[in-house]
């Protein structure tokens, strides 16, 4: 039976001692290591902490360790025993076994492939063997022979049992010996065994209100159609790499009467935490607003009459215009003591990255605080990525 079926997932915002700083760290190390193929192969990217007067050492980020983690219980074999993964929509290979907390117990339905698997995440990494495997997403959502890897060893994959990669399938290949073959995604499987009618994921998230766990949405095969109040606008990926090995696309952004960015190449991600710009369109759009980077928590920062003469960022994408509210713009000012910044001030989402060397064509980032106003699609059937409003697109939560 074809379905359309929805699973939750919590959404963790992890912020352990240095607030904001820390999470632009995060951010912006794990799209480095995103991009590292077209980097430098000096070694992982690295970046210096700034967050202390003692913290002088390198550090990098893996999957795991980014500001935003998105958790789901997944049963693999037959029965199904129940293992706690990462949602992580810039990687493409699920697997299990981290820090060997919960080992794997072969059942009826476990078959070994005699391959190898390896998979890193900057600082993290797995190394383990490939089997195929029944893996439950939920009742209606049983993938018969699903590739997972079997880890042997794991570095830097914490709080969680292993990743649920529902990226393009492409970041995929190299990562299996011998052959480096590509592994389809449990959203290409549950698709090419029927179970769904498109080879698509649909992501919904509320707004951050509160510190602590909130609750998303991942809706395989199709739209959610309670969670939009607009038609979904598809869009082709784009064919500029590196971003066209992502969820990739191309947008332009107005403010006001001004273009900060004409039509160029990025690309939407659920683990950044901020709406991150290269630094030419960051800073048109801080002399924009006259803006000041704020010393305590490394964000932009306005005055209470710069935010009411704040207009909205348009963000244009295919044919439709999407408007990123002068609410959305800003951090929801109940959670500042998240940031470590001073409860009267009003911070900004927008921040600044700088592209490794060789990825200068990624413009910007739309992290959590974009994605979350609104509905995203992940549309491999037809190589596209849609986008539709949601009743938190206009809404005043901040």
């Amino acid at each position: 039976m074809v379905v359309i079926n929805s699973v939750p997932f919590t959404t963790h915002l992890r912020v352990e001692k240095y607030g904001a700083k820390e999470l632009l760290e995060r951010d912006r190390a794990r799209i480095s290591n995103m991009l590292f193929t077209w980097a430098s192969q000096e070694g992982p990217f690295a970046f210096r902490k700034t967050t202390g007067a003692d913290e002088g050492s390198l550090h990098s980020v893996d999957v795991t360790n980014s500001g935003l983690a998105y958790t789901m219980s997944v049963g693999v074999g037959q029965p199904p025993t129940d293992y706690t993964l990462l949602v992580d929509t810039g990687s493409a290979i699920t697997w299990i076994g981290a820090n060997l907390k919960k080992p794997y117990s072969p059942t009826d339905t476990s078959e070994d492939t005699s391959d190898s698997v390896q998979c890193s995440y900057g600082s993290g990494w797995m190394k383990g063997d490939l089997y195929t495997d029944t893996v439950t997403l939920s009742p209606d959502l049983v993938i018969k022979k699903q590739s997972i890897g079997i880890a042997r060893s794991t570095k830097g994959i914490r709080d969680v049992d292993g990743i649920l990669g529902v990226g393009p399938a492409d970041l995929s290949k190299g990562k299996v010996k011998p052959g480096g073959r590509k592994l389809p995604t449990v959203t290409d499987n549950l698709y090419s065994e029927g179970t769904i009618p498109t080879d698509s994921l649909g992501i919904f998230y509320a707004p951050l209100t509160k510190v602590g766990e909130i609750t998303g949405e991942l809706t395989f095969g199709g739209v959610d159609e309670t969670k939009i109040t607009s038609d979904v606008n598809y869009v082709p990926l784009t064919t500029t790499a590196p971003a066209s090995q992502y969820w990739g696309i191309n947008q332009s952004i107005t403010y006001g009467d001004t273009t900060i960015l004409d039509n160029a190449s990025g690309f939407v991600d659920t683990g950044a935490t901020f709406l991150l710009l290269t630094t030419s369109v960051f800073n048109a759009y801080r002399d924009a607003i006259g803006a000041y980077v704020d010393g305590a928590t490394g964000l932009l920062a306005i005055t209470e009459e710069q935010y009411n003469n704040l207009h909205s960022l348009i963000f244009h994408i295919g044919d439709v215009e999407y408007e990123f509210t002068p609410n959305a713009q800003i951090w929801p000012r109940a959670l500042n003591s998240v940031l470590r910044g001073r409860s009267d001030r009003i911070y900004l989402v927008v921040a600044e990255f700088k592209p490794v060397r060789g990825s200068e064509s990624i413009h910007f980032v739309n992290g959590f605080v974009w994605l979350q106003r609104f509905y995203t699609v992940y549309d491999t059937t037809n190589a596209e990525v849609g986008f539709a409003t949601t009743p938190f697109t206009d809404a005043e939560t901040n």
